[in-house]
């Protein structure tokens, strides 16, 4: 397997971006699609139109608590069959909780893991053909940068024991106290994707040679996928400050949440080779038009109301997770406009939310993130929740 530092892999992408580009985001609900690039819409290959829009008003009922006690849990992977896999950002653990009892088994702790600020164990997922080779993949910092491995998942060898040594497949992505990142998900054309964060050094955030504070779109085995905007870069489009949800629509098209600073957090539709535009710009652009060709937000928060993290797709509607903002957000969505302006669940009701997964049924698991450092803890947090959605 060839390693790719930050310089091999990126060195080649601001020609590409400069010239193709204007100056100025768990596993998707439904999959599919084929290995082909995603298209200048944004959309996947086979994208199809949604069939009728969501209602402007929606509904989030808890329908039961799965787990309870967890220690900073960040990335969720969604196993064939239902069963959840949860990363904790602190210890380096990955554990497994049964779908119908949960039933919990530590599958065992990522080598190499250096916790600290908000680094440490983040983003998880597993192969679009986990069925067959059983890997599972995993976004974490080191003492030296963060970086994505995979590692073989055996359920036959004792708990604590069950993973395989990391492959590390994509190394020399800046780390920092703050903004790392750290969200991973296939999406419906079988590659890896990875939102960055831009370490609190700003201008990262446009530097095309810099793998921080972008989405990246590589193959399995970690190399540039084709028909990224580069051929021989993995960086998918730049100007972002920290992504931390990917999801992917029912036409396949890849939505994005990101940190704002002190005023706007957004939510975006991503676009390869687009400039997102940070730091230039925070939030939609003034008079409504996107200024010097960046991109605007499709949505905007003000930063206490959200702090966005995971994301999740189901019933016509991104679902958005929010740190700060302690309340779940329903985006519902025709195509790629809102119906109706964003609707706000379960605030203040189970403090921070890290992560929110579809669950493949139409409704959702939602992980809270009391335990980060950050929040309050109470009896029980962290704790993983199933939602019933409309």
């Amino acid at each position: 397997m060839q390693r790719r530092s930050q310089t091999a892999v990126l060195a080649a992408a601001s020609l590409l971006l400069a010239a193709g580009c204007s100056s100025g985001g768990a596993q998707p609900e439904g999959g599919g699609g084929s290995s082909a690039a995603p298209s200048k819409s944004a959309a996947a290959p086979g994208a199809t139109p949604e069939s009728t829009a969501p209602p402007a008003k929606g509904s989030v009922k808890v329908t039961r608590t799965l787990t309870t006690g967890l220690t900073s849990p960040w990335g969720v992977a969604v196993l064939p069959g239902g069963d959840l896999l949860v990363a904790s950002r602190d210890t380096g653990k990955i554990v497994r909780f049964a779908a119908d009892s949960g039933k919990k088994t530590e599958l065992g702790s990522v080598p190499g893991v250096d916790p600290g600020g908000e680094g440490g164990l983040l983003g998880i997922a597993v192969s679009s053909t986990f069925g067959a080779d059983h890997q599972v993949y995993a976004y974490f910092t080191t003492a030296s940068d963060n970086r994505i491995a995979r590692m073989n998942y055996d359920e036959k060898r004792p708990p604590g024991n069950q993973l395989g040594a990391p492959d590390t497949l994509f190394k020399g992505i800046p780390k920092g106290q703050i903004h790392n990142g750290g969200r991973i998900a296939f999406g419906p054309d079988k590659m890896l994707y990875a939102g960055t964060g831009e370490t609190g050094d700003k201008g990262l955030a446009q530097d095309k040679d810099s793998p921080a504070g972008k989405i990246l779109r590589m193959t399995p085995d970690g190399e540039p996928a084709h028909g990224n905007p580069e051929a021989d870069s993995v960086v998918y489009d730049y100007g972002h400050r920290n992504v931390q949800g990917l999801a992917w629509d029912s036409g396949k098209r890849l939505w994005a949440s990101e940190f704002g600073q002190d005023t706007w957090d957004e939510l975006n539709l991503i676009e390869p080779g687009r400039n997102y535009g940070w730091p230039e710009v925070e939030g939609k652009a003034k008079g409504g038009s996107k200024g010097a060709g960046f991109v605007n937000p499709v949505e905007q928060w003000k930063t206490a109301d959200a702090s966005p993290s995971g994301i999740a797709f189901a019933k016509g509607s991104v679902w958005m997770a929010s740190l700060r903002g302690e309340r779940l957000w329903r985006i519902p969505l025709d195509g790629t406009k809102p119906v109706a302006a964003p609707q706000a669940f379960l605030k203040g009701t189970y403090g921070r939310l890290r992560t929110v997964v579809a669950a493949g049924d139409g409704t959702l698991w939602l992980v809270t993130s009391n335990t980060d450092g950050r929040g309050t803890p109470h009896k029980g947090d962290d704790r993983i929740l199933r939602l019933k959605v409309s």
